[in-house]
């Protein structure tokens, strides 16, 4: 079965539940589930109840498809994700994204947990995403041209600039720190050695994290508009003096959970007034 069919069939099942068209995506990573906690009127479809939907069975991911009302406009969310480092094609990992994109999203919002590789970006900062490293060494676009997308997507902005404004606004009216930096996506699952995060450093990465750059290529080359943050959860590889685990990145994250979501929150309602000529 073709992808547009996948599509089609998973489409069915939702407006069966949600007929508002979503003026807003958002893409929750490890431990930011939180957000949907905002939403008034909330719908939720487990992922397992979508056709052709992979299941997130990665701890923090809670995998569900999310409906609510954030001000005038409703959002749809990914409440966690599928990585290619379980073993997913990557047409899999996207998939989600990709759905986002055909109930009408025009702008997404894709978050993360990362790795602070930058001096400044310890556990418990917000980091703006300015532009990415794709060190997975998978493309979404790798194939047979599609009729949906160019065959050969500019990405000089793959991180809407007028979205990152809005990003900065939002921190500004919540006096909020927030930094911005490049995020280096790697396959994984396992943790970068330090002599990979002297690399990561060299080539300009401030973050680095095991998703989200996949779905950036993807929704680009769709030509939705995409702003993306990181969540720092720890220090990377051989910078904290400490072994990594998965369980810390998870307690870092719900500390964070109340800023995250007021700044996610803030940020959301800045975009869809924009979409809705506000």
């Amino acid at each position: 079965m073709s992808v547009e069919l996948e599509i089609a069939a998973a489409l069915a099942v939702i407006r069966r539940s949600v007929a508002t068209e979503p003026k807003l995506g958002l893409v929750l990573g490890s431990g930011l589930g939180a957000f949907v906690d905002q939403l008034a009127e909330r719908v939720l479809i487990p992922y397992r109840d979508i056709p052709h939907f992979s299941e997130a069975h990665v701890p923090g991911h809670a995998g569900n498809l999310c409906f609510g009302r954030l001000g005038e406009a409703t959002v749809a969310c990914l409440q966690g994700r599928v990585h290619a480092y379980e073993g997913h094609p990557v047409a899999r990992v996207v998939f989600g994204v990709r759905v986002l994109a055909a109930l009408g999203c025009r702008a997404v919002l894709v978050t993360n947990a990362a790795g602070g590789i930058r001096e400044d970006l310890g556990p418990g900062e917000l980091m703006l995403i300015q532009d990415h490293l794709n060190l997975t060494g998978r493309n979404p676009l790798v194939g047979p041209e599609r009729p949906d997308s160019p065959r050969f997507p500019d990405m000089t902005e793959a991180y809407d600039a007028g979205l990152r404004s809005l990003g900065r606004l939002a921190a500004d009216e919540l006096n909020l720190g927030l930094k911005e930096g490049v995020y280096a996506g790697v396959l994984g699952p396992s943790y970068e050695t330090p002599a990979e995060i002297r690399m990561l450093r060299t080539l300009g990465a401030d973050a680095v994290g095991m998703s989200t750059v996949l779905e950036v290529l993807e929704l680009r080359s769709l030509g939705v508009r995409v702003g993306g943050l990181s969540a720092i959860t720890n220090r990377a590889a051989g910078l904290a003096g400490q072994p990594l685990k998965h369980s810390d990145v998870e307690e870092v994250a719900a500390r964070m959970r109340r800023a995250f979501v007021e700044f996610l929150s803030r940020w959301s309602l800045l975009v869809v007034s924009e979409e809705l000529g506000g």
